[in-house]
C-alpha cells in the first residue's frame, strides 16, 4: 500500500508542477515600425463588437481600469511617458470571451466487456452488452486580452499582444489585480524598449 501512495502522490505533484505553465497563452506581433522616436503614450477606446464579445462578471471597468494601470507601469518602466494630448502612441485594449466545454466519458461508454445476460427495461437476452457508463461537463469562460500599440501620428499598428487564460468570475479583488498584472508582464516581456 505505501507504494501505491507514493505514486499517488507523485503523479499529483507532477500535475501542479505542469499545471502553471500550461494556464495562460501569451503571443505577441510586430511590424517594421520604428519605436525609437517614441517617448509618449496614450490609452485610446477601442471600437466594441457587441456580436464577439460575451460579456462576463470579469469584463468591468474595474478590470479595463486595472488593465490599465498595468500595461502603463510596462511602457513607463521602459522609459515611455504617459500624456493626455498629443501622444506618440496610442494603446488600445479589448478583452473577449468563450465559452469552451471538455466532455469526460467513463470507460465502460459503448460495447461492454464480453457476453452476458442483459437487464433493464431493455431486455435482450442472452448476448453482448451495452455499457451503461457516465459523463459529465466541464465548463469553462477563456478570456482573450488583446492590447494594439499604434502611431499616433500615422495610425500603423506598431506592436500587438495577446494573453488568453481562464477567467475566475467569483474571485477577490485581489486575487483579479495579481491575474492582470501577470498577464500584461508576461506579455511585454517581449516589448521592442
Amino acid at each position: 500500500m505505501k507504494r501505491f501512495d507514493r505514486i499517488l502522490i507523485g503523479l499529483a505533484a507532477a500535475m501542479l508542477l505542469t499545471a502553471p505553465a500550461a494556464a495562460q497563452k501569451v503571443s505577441y506581433d510586430i511590424g517594421d515600425a520604428d519605436f525609437s522616436g517614441m517617448k509618449t503614450f496614450a490609452f485610446k477606446n477601442s471600437p466594441v463588437d457587441e456580436g464577439a464579445t460575451s460579456k462576463t462578471t470579469y469584463d468591468s471597468p474595474l478590470i479595463t481600469e486595472r488593465t490599465h494601470a498595468a500595461i502603463a507601469a510596462q511602457l513607463e518602466a521602459r522609459g515611455l511617458r504617459q500624456v493626455d494630448r498629443n501622444p506618440d502612441m496610442y494603446v488600445s485594449t479589448q478583452r473577449v470571451f468563450k465559452t469552451e466545454y471538455e466532455v469526460y466519458g467513463s470507460p465502460y461508454w459503448g460495447l461492454g466487456y464480453g457476453w452476458g445476460w442483459g437487464y433493464g427495461p431493455y431486455y435482450t437476452g442472452w448476448g453482448p452488452s451495452y455499457g451503461g457508463g457516465w459523463y459529465s461537463v466541464d465548463e469553462r469562460i477563456i478570456g482573450t486580452l488583446v492590447v494594439d500599440v499604434e502611431n499616433a501620428r500615422t495610425g500603423e499598428l506598431m506592436w500587438r499582444g495577446l494573453a488568453e487564460k481562464h477567467v475566475h468570475e467569483h474571485a477577490s479583488p485581489e486575487h483579479r489585480i495579481k491575474r492582470v498584472n501577470k498577464e500584461v508582464n508576461k506579455m511585454f516581456e517581449k516589448f521592442p524598449r
